[in-house]
């Protein structure tokens, strides 16, 4: 019965086709691909690009860093705040970012002018944010730093990969951040390898230690950091050979117990 239901359908469709009525203005035709006809349809041509030379190396070196063994000391720094978290991290240290160049000399011009009236001008103490490599180490080592912020692609690593055991060894909440440029925005440079904060401010003083204890849970506490080896994923073409290999295998051992 499902038999006769699924011809007297094919039936109808052929019927359809058939009673279709051709436009005579539109005539089909066929296209010619070859040499000197018909453009060609595009294609997808990415594995033909030349690169830029930075983008190869940007590509190699992840591929590197996926396939041999990377020590934990470095795999540590991939471990990076995620999108929500670095928000609430980067919004409450963006209040604390550097005067610029035209704010420190109306700063100068208004102090000088202070001066020249016989007025005792005002001098606060500035709380912004601290950089250079250099500076934060010696805060971190006088334990003046509060919080160290790290970027996670610092070229070499070998720059600051002992910075994180530092920051553990004198208890200063630390984390790891994508990237060195958006570090580098929050002090008015291009790119900044690490940033700490010394100071913080009455008003932001609950939300730092809200975000401190979590930094401090999620990095300075976790010891699996330090144990977790990176890389050791095997590529495509190899995984093909290994699945090739193993189920020729399987097949010798199963003509082995069939016999």
């Amino acid at each position: 019965m499902p038999k006769a239901a699924k011809t007297s359908k094919a039936k109808k469709l052929q019927k359809r086709v058939a009673d279709r009525k051709k436009n005579p203005l539109f005539v089909k035709d066929a296209k010619n691909f070859r040499i000197g006809n018909d453009v060609q349809p595009k294609r997808d041509l990415s594995r033909y690009v030349r690169w830029p030379r930075y983008i190869l190396l940007h590509r190699q070196k992840k591929i590197l860093l996926q396939r041999i063994k990377v020590p934990a000391a470095i795999h540590q720094f991939s471990k990076t705040l995620d999108k929500n978290q670095s928000s609430k991290v980067l919004g409450l240290l963006k209040k604390y970012s550097p005067e610029t160049k035209t704010e420190k000399k109306q700063r100068l011009t208004k102090l000088a002018e202070q001066k020249a009236q016989a007025q005792k001008g005002e001098s606060k103490k500035v709380q912004v944010l601290k950089f250079g490599l250099n500076h934060v180490t010696t805060l971190v080592e006088t334990k003046k730093a509060k919080l160290v912020l790290l970027a996670y692609d610092v070229d070499p690593i070998e720059l600051v990969v002992w910075l994180p055991q530092l920051c553990r060894r004198q208890e200063v909440p630390f984390c790891f951040i994508k990237n060195k440029a958006r570090l580098g925005a929050l002090v008015h440079q291009k790119t900044a390898t690490c940033v700490a904060l010394t100071d913080v401010r009455k008003e932001d003083q609950a939300e730092f230690d809200n975000l401190a204890r979590d930094l401090r849970q999620h990095y300075n506490e976790n010891h699996e950091l330090l144990r977790t080896i990176g890389g050791g994923q095997v590529g495509i073409k190899s995984r093909h050979q290994q699945e090739a290999i193993k189920k020729a295998f399987e097949l010798e051992e199963l003509k082995k117990t069939s016999q």
